[in-house]
């Protein structure tokens, strides 16, 4: 009976959910506590459905489920609570994928770590992407395979038991106490993951923060699919149109925007890419540089995702090490990357260096000339052979216009892959899909990327490529005039408070190229100690963030974003992007990101308006 109230209310949820359900990539944090991501929506999802009250109103006043929408939405949130009532689960027992091979590797890391044995058991045939040996290889994960009929005969196993099958609908699963996760696979939807009994429920934070951190949730479009197909109970109804020709188009987007020729490679996210780089440079090393220590370097202070995923990569794999690399805020990038690979040389080491052109959120740009020098410079090893040249992975989120690979660029010659988030400029908000390219000297290493990005069936959706192929064309001119209006807002800023220190490009950096829609704002701050001077700060912070939202919410979001199409966004990275990075290397300041179309003009008077009150 409750099955029937919960799937005839979502039925009507379906009809009445708010559009941003669908099309928004990044949420308020307005209305969003993270140490309640999930079960907050869930738990007021659940009043409204007790109370069968499905107005669009209501259902748009639901806290925001998680910060990401690549790593949760309301749509997910949703399938997910419908798939555990039909299951007689609680909803945090289950977890939608846009991948079919995440989830599994999810629970194999988890076991690694707690040297716990698996055995892998399906019906059918495994997702086309899933490769034992490399993941035996390259990632470390022990377990058993092994193909059955179904699952009435699986019997008793000392460790975990993980049952994969395909699925045509989505329904009820027959749940065996033998088996402890259940992975149903839905051709180009994705996974869902059911963890099965009490004593898996340490799984799930895990699990979750592998969604965090290595791929995305499923999509919001797949999810109204999957919903659709559960209160139908339909099968899956395949399209993809034009999937041929919008890839087409992205990639030549991607190749005229970098002025590359390599190959690009595009993901379901901006961190779906980085976790096939690295996995993908793991593995160039351990055929290439057999036996040799991996070292990732990394800015401590840098995006919460790169500096947690990094490490978690670090956790797993014996001889791969996390090294430093602090970057701004008095540190000067090229001076720490001499020091870190002359240290790396003479411990005869891969370096493989992770940083930010213009750093976040600093928005620093390093001397590109001595960069360049500096890792092109020949090292020796203590035994006087030629050291290892360093692999630079350069996020170009802020600035992905800039020409760094092409021919006669200045990291022409240095081994260098370069990706981007596509939740930002590429899609204008729209998708998350991310992307990356080399240039002519990564041309070995673009293949195993490649085969770790479709080894982990992270590979952008037909529907992400659709939105990029429509957006990519006009990112060039959309990064010119976000550019523009953060100019001019920054000027209006410096003019209005003068004691408040501002962090953007120069205007000799933007006469190169760099052109960042995003600054830092450190406000000015009074007090008799350290302590109450930053205690001050803070609230100020949180005064003028308030402010914005408050007198211009249509246009002033309190959001993690930027590159989007609208508006303008407000942060603090301290407590958002930087959410696992360490205390000591937070930065407590406010970051402002605009775009092309906004009213500035009430910005600068909302502006003028704090600076008054202060």
């Amino acid at each position: 009976m409750q099955d029937n109230k919960s799937l005839n209310y979502i039925k009507d949820v379906l009809k009445n959910m708010p559009s941003d359900w669908l099309s928004i990539t990044t949420h308020r944090l307005d209305i969003y506590n993270e140490e309640l991501a999930k079960t907050q929506f869930t738990e007021q999802f659940e009043t409204l459905c007790e109370n069968n009250n499905s107005e669009t109103s209501a259902l748009n006043e639901l806290p925001t489920a998680y910060d990401y929408i690549r790593l949760g939405h309301p749509l997910s949130c949703v399938l997910e609570w419908g798939v555990a009532s039909i299951n007689k689960l609680n909803s945090e027992s289950v977890i939608s994928f846009s991948s079919q091979v995440v989830p599994v590797l999810a629970i194999l890391r988890k076991n690694l770590l707690e040297n716990k044995s698996t055995q892998i058991l399906y019906t059918g045939k495994l997702p086309n992407s899933f490769d034992a040996e490399i993941i035996q290889h390259v990632y470390g994960y022990n377990f058993d395979l092994k193909q059955v009929e179904n699952t009435t005969d699986i019997s008793e196993f000392d460790g975990s038991t993980i049952f994969i099958s395909e699925q045509e609908k989505v329904s009820a699963s027959n749940l065996n106490s033998n088996i402890d996760f259940y992975i149903n696979l839905y051709p180009s939807l994705g996974s869902i993951l059911l963890v099965n009994g009490s004593q898996n429920e340490s799984y799930i934070s895990e699990i979750q923060h592998v969604r965090r951190r290595e791929t995305v949730a499923m999509t919001p479009a797949n999810c109204l699919d999957a919903l659709k197909m559960l209160v139908e109970n339909t099968t899956n109804k395949q399209t993809g149109n034009n999937v041929a020709a919008n890839k087409a188009s992205v990639l030549n987007s991607i190749a005229t925007i970098t002025g590359s020729n390599t190959k690009a490679l595009v993901g379901s996210s901006g961190l779906s890419i980085q976790y096939a780089i690295l996995m993908g440079l793991v593995h160039y090393a351990k055929d290439t540089h057999k036996g040799k220590a991996i070292k990732f370097v990394v800015p401590p202070n840098c995006y919460g995702g790169t500096n947690d995923q990094a490490r978690r990569v670090a956790a797993c794999i014996d001889n791969v090490e996390i090294v430093d690399l602090p970057v701004d805020g008095g540190n000067d990038m090229v001076q720490s990357i001499e020091i870190v690979l002359n240290k790396i040389a003479s411990e005869d080491a891969v370096p493989y260096i992770i940083a930010e052109i213009p750093t976040n959120p600093r928005v620093e740009v390093p001397n590109l000339i001595k960069l360049q020098e500096t890792l092109s410079k020949k090292r020796t090893t203590p035994s006087g052979e030629t050291a290892i040249d360093p692999v630079f992975i350069l996020d170009q989120t802020f600035c992905p216009n800039v020409h760094f690979l092409g021919k006669g660029e200045i990291l022409s010659t240095v081994r260098t892959i370069s990706f981007a988030s596509g939740s930002k400029f590429p899609s204008g908000g729209k998708c998350t899909a991310g992307y990356c390219v080399g240039n002519k000297t990564t041309d070995a290493l673009l293949d195993k990327i490649e085969k770790h990005l479709n080894l982990c069936d992270n590979e952008a959706t037909d529907l992400q490529y659709e939105i990029l192929a429509k957006q990519m064309p006009s990112m060039v001119q959309r990064i010119a005039g976000a550019y523009k209006n953060t100019r001019e807002f920054v000027s209006f800023i410096e003019e209005t408070l003068p004691k408040a220190k501002i962090n953007f490009v120069s205007e000799e950096l933007a006469a190169q190229g760099f052109t960042p829609s995003v600054f830092s704002l450190d406000l000015p701050t009074k007090g008799n100690t350290a302590e109450e001077k930053e205690t001050y700060k803070r609230a100020l912070n949180h005064k003028l963030i308030s402010l914005m939202i408050t007198e211009i919410p249509n246009e002033s979001k309190y959001c993690v974003s930027y590159g989007q199409l609208k508006g303008c966004y407000w942060t603090i990275p301290a407590t958002s992007t930087q959410g696992t990075t360490k205390e000591g290397d937070k930065d407590y300041i406010a970051r402002v990101a605009l775009s092309p179309d906004m009213d500035l003009e009430l910005h600068k008077k909302i502006f003028l308006d704090f600076v008054k009150s202060i």
